[in-house]
């Protein structure tokens, strides 16, 4: 039986209760190609929206605190912190993005990670999309987790 669909074959929310409280962390990664135009522009803070990589952040934190509102069947968590970091990718005129989230509870944190990767690499496309319109969000993936019945993941490089 799937685990989102009841006897009926309706969908449901998987009920989490009888699961333990345990320390999870999730970390997922993406990245956003762009013209050189467009990177030199995040780079020297000269976009009209503003310093894109730092609302970037700010939506990425945000968007890994809606994800049950988001995702149908997230439940809404108690998110104890997100930490972001963005690589620069010069030869590639990119960045990658990387958000972790963290929480003691009973159900894991991949899909708020997921979710605040992807929102951040929106803002940037929004943020710069008057430079180039022709910008690609890319490899978004979880690095790793930790916490839960299934314990660790990392994923191999």
């Amino acid at each position: 039986m799937l685990t989102h669909i009841d006897e009926k074959n309706r969908p449901k929310m998987v009920d989490v209760s009888p699961k333990d409280d345990t320390l999870r962390i999730a970390t997922a990664s993406g990245v956003i190609t762009m013209s050189k135009e467009a990177f030199s522009a995040i780079k020297e803070n000269t976009g009209k929206k503003g310093p894109v990589l730092q609302t970037a952040v700010v939506a990425a934190i945000m968007g890994s605190k809606k994800t049950s509102e988001l995702i149908p069947m997230c439940h809404p968590l108690n998110i104890l912190g997100v930490d972001c970091d963005i690589e620069e990718l010069a030869d590639k005129f990119a960045f990658k993005l990387y958000v972790s989230v963290k929480i003691k509870g009973k159900t894991g944190v991949e899909m708020e990670a997921l979710t605040g990767v992807s929102v951040g690499l929106l803002t940037i496309y929004d943020m710069i999309k008057a430079i180039d319109k022709s910008m690609v969000i890319s490899d978004i993936t979880l690095e790793s987790k930790s916490g839960g019945k299934s314990g660790k993941y990392m994923r191999s490089k």
